[in-house]
């Protein structure tokens, strides 16, 4: 089942066309991976697929009552202000102390509820704008850029829980990321914008497009090999030594 459907659409931003031409769609449970380079209308393919832009041209079809939850790039809250993460989750309306919970254990971030949001790390910051975003227990959770600033081990930790949400609550998952290398390890779908739909398809099948190497080069192909041969084995099936992000969590 598709949960979201765009034909035909083109966006404009202030007036300048931005996309054209995209035909994209999303099924229910898969995640797809939305890459291209700074510019290239990936922020506001997504804010199209919320609901905050409207087409200039074409269409965009959301599932009846499609919840979703959206993780942004990047949060500024006033370091001064003595907001708990507890807190934080009640904001703008109040929530339950078991869905709370029940949020903060699925987003690898169960020990933090009474943490003051100014002192959390960076990798803690995230895991609870994700916990936010599961509150209403979405259907499609979209990630802005959500590893922004992170350190390669913390990001691919946070891409793994991405996948455990995805198992545990069956939610299609839609992310933007320019961490080519893992991002594409953890997609089943890829798509490539510059100012259209350059490639889409399987991560190996984009990572070896002429279209795609254009933008980004050659070397995707080999770093998309490296990190699945550690991911498998950070699962047991090797030698490799496995970030940990309940360690971060608990810091």
């Amino acid at each position: 089942m598709s949960l979201v459907t765009i034909q035909g659409a083109a966006f404009r931003h202030s007036g300048s066309p931005v996309l054209s031409g995209v035909d994209f769609s999303i099924d229910a449970g898969e995640i797809v991976t939305v890459v291209g380079p700074n510019g290239s209308g990936k922020s506001t393919l997504l804010r199209g697929i919320i609901g905050a832009l409207k087409p200039c041209e074409g269409s965009v079809t959301r599932a009846g009552g499609l919840r979703i939850g959206y993780v942004p790039q990047k949060l500024h809250i006033d370091p001064t202000l003595p907001l708990s993460v507890r807190r934080f989750l009640s904001l703008p309306r109040r929530v339950s102390d078991g869905a709370a919970e029940k949020a903060l254990e699925r987003a690898g971030a169960g020990k933090l509820s009474g943490r003051q949001m100014a002192g959390l790390s960076g990798g803690q910051f995230q895991r609870v704008l994700l916990a936010r975003a599961l509150l209403n227990d979405p259907q499609l959770l979209i990630l802005d850029e959500a590893t922004q600033g992170l350190d390669q081990p913390g990001s691919a930790a946070f891409y793994r829980q991405i996948e455990e949400v995805r198992r545990t609550i069956g939610c299609a998952v839609l992310m933007v990321s320019h961490e080519l290398h893992v991002v594409m390890a953890a997609s089943d779908r890829v798509i490539c914008l510059n100012g259209h739909i350059c490639c889409e398809g399987a991560p190996e099948h984009v990572a070896s497009a002429p279209e795609y190497r254009a933008l980004f080069g050659s070397g995707t192909q080999g770093a998309l090999a490296l990190y699945r041969h550690e991911h498998n084995h950070s699962h047991g099936e090797g030698c490799g030594h496995e970030h940990d992000p309940s360690h971060e969590a608990a810091e």
